[in-house]
C-alpha cells in the first residue's frame, strides 16, 4: 500500500529510552548569564530542552557537486557552541538507531539493502538500486547506513524524552528528512526519521501534529499518514513550476479517515516575511484550535531563506524563525528538527537563531570568533543575518495568498473538533532486539562498561576548557 496503515495506540507505559550525554564537563556550566555572548529574558530550565547531536553526521559526504551538504552540521553545532547555547540546554549524544526500529515504517528489505550497499559494490545491484530509487539525487557514499542510524536516532530519543516529561522541547537539527518513503529514497533522504518519531509519540498522544517550513512539500511525511486523523500533517511550500516533489495541491486534502487531515499552503516565488508570518499564523492558529495536539513536530527546513542554492524564496532569520516562536507559545511537547538548506552559512546561522528562540535567548548579531568554521561566515560580515544574493519577484500576491487561506480554512471547518482515540496498551518505546551486552561494542551505549561514553568529551564536539582543542 502506498500509505502506511497506522494502528499505534495512545497510551502511556514503560521506561525511558536511554541516551548518552554527548560530554560531561560543559553540560555542568553555570545557568547564569552569559557576558558577550547573549541576553535575554529568563530562560527555560535547562533541562527542560534536549539538544541532539554526533559528530559523525557532520562528517558524512553526498560527494561532488552534490548540494546536500552534511558539513552544515557540523558548523551549525560550532555555532550553537560559539554563543554558549549548549549551556542552557542539556545535550546528548543519541543513540543510533536499529534496523528494527527503521523497519517499524520502511519495509525490511529496504532497511536491509541500504545496511549492506557500498560504493564499491553498487554496480553489482543496479536493478535494486533502480528500485529504491537510489543514485544521483540519492548516491551510496561511504557511511551512508550510520549516517541514517544516527540522524534517526536523534529524533527517536527526542520523541522518547517527550513522551516521558524528560523535556519539553527536543531539538535535533540532524534530522528533519521528510522526502524518503516507506520502499525508496527520494530527494536526498533515506529513511524518514520524522514518520518514526511521530510513531513513537502515537503510543503516548491520541494525536500528533506535523508542521514543515521547508521549501519543498514534505511529501513523504504526508504520504505515510494520508489515511488516519491520527496524525495532521500541515505544509508550507513552493508550488508549480515543475518544483521538487511536485505534490502538495490544495486539493491534497488526505482520505478515508484521513480526509481534511492533509493540509496544503502551496506558495510561489518570492515569499517575503511578512506574507509568510500572517498565513502562517492564521492557519496554525486555526489548526491548534480545531486538532488541539498532544505532540508537535516541526520541520524547519532553511532552503525558504533568502539565497538559498536551492530555493527561491525571500525569507529573512526572523521571518523563518517566527514561526518556531509562535508554535512555542502553545507550550504543547515538541520535537524540532532540520531538513532542507544548501547554502551552509546560512543553514548554521538559521538554525543557531531557532535554538536560541527555543531558549528564549536574543543572540549578538556578531557572530562570535571561533575555530573551524568562523571564516565561512565572512559572505556577510560575520553577521548574524541573511542577506538575499538575487531579487526574487513576489509572485504571492495579496489576493493569491487571500484565495489559499480561504481554501484551507473551508477544509478546516469540515472537521470535526479534535477527534478521539480508543485506548489500549502501549508498545515498549523501542522496538530493539535483545542483546548480551557483552557483544556489543563500545559504540553501542547500553550501560556497564559501555557506559563509560558519558564522560567522554569529544574533542571536535565541546570546548569548556583552555586544553580543549576547540579554543
Amino acid at each position: 500500500d502506498k500509505h502506511f496503515a497506522l494502528t499505534a495506540p495512545a497510551c502511556p507505559r514503560g521506561a525511558p529510552r536511554q541516551s548518552e550525554p554527548a560530554a560531561a564537563s560543559p553540560l555542568q556550566a553555570s545557568k547564569g548569564s552569559l557576558p558577550g555572548r547573549c541576553s535575554g529574558r529568563m530562560a527555560p530550565s535547562k533541562d527542560r530542552i534536549s539538544y541532539f547531536y554526533d559528530a559523525d553526521v557532520g562528517t558524512s559526504y553526498y560527494g561532488n557537486n552534490h548540494p546536500m551538504k552534511p558539513h552544515r552540521l557540523a558548523m551549525t553545532h560550532h555555532l550553537v557552541l560559539s554563543y554558549d547555547l549548549h549551556k542552557r540546554m542539556e545535550v546528548y549524544r543519541p543513540r543510533p538507531s536499529y534496523p528494527v526500529e527503521l523497519s517499524q515504517f520502511h519495509s525490511e528489505d529496504y532497511v536491509d539493502f541500504l545496511s549492506k550497499i557500498t560504493p564499491d559494490t553498487q554496480h553489482e545491484h543496479l536493478k535494486q538500486m533502480q528500485q529504491y530509487n537510489l543514485g544521483e539525487d540519492c548516491p551510496i557514499f561511504d557511511g551512508l547506513f550510520e549516517f541514517c542510524r544516527l540522524y534517526t536516532g536523534g529524533s527517536i530519543d527526542g520523541a522518547v524524552r517527550l513522551n516521558h516529561g524528560l523535556s519539553d522541547i527536543a531539538i535535533n537539527w540532524s534530522g528533519g528528512l521528510h522526502h524518503a518513503k516507506k520502499s525508496e529514497a527520494s530527494g536526498f533522504c533515506y529513511i524518514n526519521d520524522l514518520v518514526l518519531a511521530i510513531l513513537e509519540l502515537l503510543k503516548h498522544h491520541a494525536r500528533v501534529l506535523y508542521i514543515d517550513i521547508d521549501i519543498h512539500h514534505g511529501d513523504g511525511v504526508e504520504e505515510a499518514f494520508y489515511l488516519t486523523d491520527r496524525v495532521m500533517t500541515v505544509s508550507f511550500h513552493k508550488f508549480g513550476d515543475m518544483f521538487f516533489p511536485g505534490t502538495g495541491s490544495l486539493r491534497d486534502v488526505g482520505t478515508n479517515g484521513g480526509k481534511y487531515y492533509s493540509v496544503n499552503v502551496p506558495l510561489r516565488d518570492g515569499m517575503d516575511d511578512h506574507g509568510f508570518k500572517a498565513i502562517f499564523k492564521s492557519v496554525m492558529q486555526k489548526v491548534m484550535d480545531m486538532y488541539s495536539p498532544g505532540a508537535v513536530v516541526l520541520q524547519c527546513g532553511a532552503d525558504s531563506l533568502a539565497a538559498d542554492r536551492l530555493g527561491c524564496f525571500n525569507l529573512s532569520l526572523d521571518g523563518h524563525a517566527d514561526c518556531v516562536k509562535f508554535i512555542k507559545r502553545f507550550n504543547v511537547p515538541l520535537l524540532v528538527t532540520g531538513g532542507g538548506g544548501y547554502t551552509k552559512s546560512n543553514v548554521a546561522r538559521c538554525w543557531t537563531y531557532e535554538t536560541a528562540a527555543l531558549l528564549d535567548v536574543t543572540l549578538s548579531t556578531d557572530i562570535p570568533q571561533h575555530d573551524f568554521y568562523y571564516e565561512y561566515y565572512s559572505d556577510v560580515d560575520y553577521k548574524l543575518k541573511v542577506v538575499p544574493t538575487l531579487s526574487i519577484e513576489n509572485l504571492n500576491t495579496k489576493d493569491y495568498l487571500q484565495e489559499v487561506k480561504q481554501q484551507v480554512m473551508e477544509n478546516l471547518r469540515a472537521l470535526e473538533h479534535a477527534p478521539g482515540v480508543a485506548m489500549h496498551e502501549v508498545p515498549p518505546d523501542t522496538m530493539l532486539p535483545d542483546f548480551d551486552e557483552d557483544d556489543l561494542n563500545a559504540d553501542e551505549r547500553y550501560g556497564g562498561q559501555l557506559g563509560r561514553d558519558r564522560v567522554v568529551a569529544r574533542d571536535d564536539e565541546f570546548y569548556d576548557s583552555d586544553r580543549d582543542q576547540d579554543r
